[in-house]
């Protein structure tokens, strides 16, 4: 692939132990039916105003400061309508950027970059977005244990991206999807009891039994006194859905380091480092991908005709 990515620094990535590549696979994907939708008989546009042989040379340039996500994104996409272009990424995902800066060159077909213009843009300014907001969440939890993560309230078709740049923000990804762990809510153990909450030890017990070792298991409860129930069925992770900070204090005390406690609802900018300093191990925040503002990202090109 003719793209030349830079290295990152460890400092660019704020607290973020894990960012892999994204897998090419999934990405490309995720930009074929992107293109389908905005482009399925062509551009029309380019067709007609630009010559075939023109050239192009455009940078991705940032309208405002913040982190940027999206790197592999928008080489892909403009690999897709012109193998042959030039893409160089000059600010690593992860990295903080400031308004003027210019995050990504292409040089290629003209008519290939502009058709690729909006798919680019578009996901990189939602994925910088989320990198952005991501880390406004971590730095107020800076000094205690707890990590902030995402949760599944994501665009459906765009998770994969969206998690990574919640990673590239500093943050750390929850389960990716239904399949990889269990994390029974109210609403399944309302089901799984009939109501009747003397079960749920022996209910949860029974369900812990039948899961191979490798699966996380991870229960949700909305009250102090179903802490020591769901306890002693032996789960992994106990969430503490929209408890006051009082009563999540009271909460990791009860846990007692036998589980992780996650702390979930009610978590926004204003109410976060409150909630970190209560003890718990893991913050989600739906936030982060439910609803984030595009970051203005913006394309500026000069076109060379031949």
């Amino acid at each position: 692939m003719n793209a030349v990515v830079p290295a990152v620094e460890a400092t660019d990535l704020h607290t973020t132990p894990w960012l892999p590549p994204l897998p090419g696979n999934a990405v490309a994907e995720i930009l074929l039916r992107a293109f389908a939708e905005d482009a399925p008989y062509g551009d029309i546009t380019s067709a007609t105003l630009l010559p075939a042989e023109a050239r192009a040379t455009a940078w991705l340039v940032a309208r405002e400061p913040g982190i940027f996500s999206g790197g592999e994104v928008f080489t892909a996409a403009m690999l897709l309508q012109d193998p042959g272009a030039h893409v160089e990424q000059l600010t690593a995902d992860g990295a903080r950027f400031a308004a003027g800066e210019r995050l990504m060159s292409v040089t290629g077909l003209a008519r290939a970059v502009l058709t690729a213009e909006r798919i680019a843009l578009n996901l990189t300014q939602r994925m910088s977005a989320i990198a952005t907001q991501t880390a406004e969440y971590a730095a107020l939890i800076e000094g205690t244990k707890a990590r902030v993560t995402d949760t599944r309230k994501t665009t459906p078709g765009l998770r994969i991206l969206e998690r990574y740049a919640v990673r590239c923000g500093g943050g750390h990804n929850h389960r990716f999807s239904l399949s990889d762990a269990v994390l029974a809510k109210d609403n399944h153990l309302a089901v799984l009891t009939g109501g009747d909450t003397t079960k749920l030890t022996a209910a949860l017990a029974a369900v812990r039994a039948q899961l191979p070792h490798t699966v996380h298991f991870e229960v949700e409860v909305d009250a102090l006194e179903q802490v020591e129930p769901v306890l002693a069925a032996g789960v992994d992770t106990i969430m503490l859905d929209n408890f006051s900070n009082a009563e999540l204090v009271e909460g990791v005390a009860l846990v007692a380091g036998r589980a992780l406690v996650e702390a979930s609802g009610n978590v926004n900018l204003s109410t976060i480092a409150g909630i970190a300093r209560t003890g718990v191990d893991i913050i989600s925040v739906g936030a982060l991908t439910h609803s984030v503002r595009a970051l203005d990202l913006g394309l500026d090109i000069a076109v060379e005709l031949q």
